[in-house]
């Protein structure tokens, strides 16, 4: 079973709709905190990484997967 938590910038004044993350040794999950039962982006941790730079990249403006902390 996975532990999933919620980004530390996930507050009550955005009614917590945010993305969660779980991660093991051999991979990490994403999925919608209003969905939790919906499905997930399962990544190896290297393939991960990648998402997440690509998330950062100039042009995007979805940064927040990027400010999770372990």
């Amino acid at each position: 079973m996975d532990n999933w938590r919620k980004s530390s910038y996930s507050g009550p004044d955005d009614g917590n709709d945010c993305v969660e993350i779980a991660n093991s040794a051999t991979h990490i999950s994403i999925r919608d905190s209003k969905a939790p039962t919906d499905r997930t982006l399962t990544f190896p941790p290297g393939a991960f990484t990648t998402f997440l730079e690509a998330l950062k990249a100039p042009h995007s403006t979805v940064t927040d997967l990027a400010r999770f902390r372990g």
